[in-house]
């Protein structure tokens, strides 16, 4: 169980929780994520990244944005509820060291996983060269937490409401084409975006890793449900990843089965917003 202790809008759909999780906060390293369930009896389980963490608060910060029933459902939590069910940290941690420069691309939501690595990357004395995109100016999150961490920071959106108008595959491409060309490039946030940003660095052999955000049950390798082609080999996100090298990734394998269910999802989300109304409208 874990007490929710802070709760801030960032956005439209995007919130952060701070989350009572003395011993997560502990352990917990960049790049890990935990695991939540809303409902004791029945749920789904949901992976989110830990974007942050304090041993003196005891706390976690996670960061979610609200796309089916349980991201809806934890967006009406306050601070003061308990989430009863929450496991971590989980995952490999990034591997921290000083490769040189490294370029860290936050697209739309996320920013929020690629803080916490961005943050150790500098602290082992990396020059950090930071992109963060998002469609518009609404749904840019942690501008002001990147900039600060960052040697060089870019920002774009893609309508040009804020920042430069591009997507992050352009600058990060111009970074590529520097002379040296940058040692490490670290890519995360929506399937789509990853792909892009992984085939605008081939060209160029610069390492890029990914963090991978597929469905997960249990978070121990045993139900196969995050499995992911990378390279020849079948590996499951959970206990594998979640970072990968974005070259050997299948982002078009990974993006059908995210897909294969979406209308599961908005199902559940349509069913969970009618029951709010009828129970609103004293009919339940």
């Amino acid at each position: 169980m874990a007490k929710i202790l802070v709760k801030k809008q960032l956005s439209k759909d995007v919130f952060l929780m701070r989350l009572y999780a003395p011993l997560i906060a502990e352990e917990r390293a960049a790049g890990q994520f935990i695991i939540l369930q809303i409902d004791d009896d029945y749920g789904e389980r949901i992976p989110l990244t830990i974007a942050d963490a304090s041993i003196d608060e005891g706390s976690i910060t996670i960061i979610f944005q609200v796309v089916g029933k349980s991201t809806l459902q934890l967006s009406q939590m306050n601070t003061g509820d308990d989430i009863p069910t929450v496991v971590g940290p989980l995952g490999k941690p990034t591997h921290i060291e000083k490769f040189g420069t490294v370029v860290c691309v936050g697209g739309g939501i996320g920013v929020a996983p690629l803080h916490p690595i961005a943050q150790a990357l500098k602290h082992a004395g990396n020059n950090v060269i930071t992109i963060i995109g998002a469609r518009n100016k609404d749904l840019i999150i942690l501008e002001d937490e990147m900039k600060t961490i960052a040697d060089e920071f870019i920002l774009c959106t893609d309508d040009g409401s804020y920042g430069r108008k591009a997507l992050v595959t352009e600058p990060l491409k111009e970074i590529c084409e520097r002379t040296p060309k940058p040692n490490m490039v670290i890519a995360i946030g929506p399937p789509i975006m990853m792909k892009f940003c992984s085939e605008t660095t081939r060209p160029y052999g610069v390492f890029t890793q990914v963090s991978l955000n597929t469905i997960m049950v249990d978070g121990t390798g045993m139900c196969g449900g995050c499995r992911v082609n990378v390279g020849k080999e079948v590996k499951f996100v959970c206990v594998d990843g979640p970072e990968f090298d974005g070259h050997l990734v299948d982002f078009d394998n990974m993006m059908a089965r995210l897909n294969s269910y979406k209308k599961i999802e908005q199902e559940a989300h349509s069913c969970f917003l009618e029951q709010e109304i009828k129970q609103r409208e004293g009919l339940l």
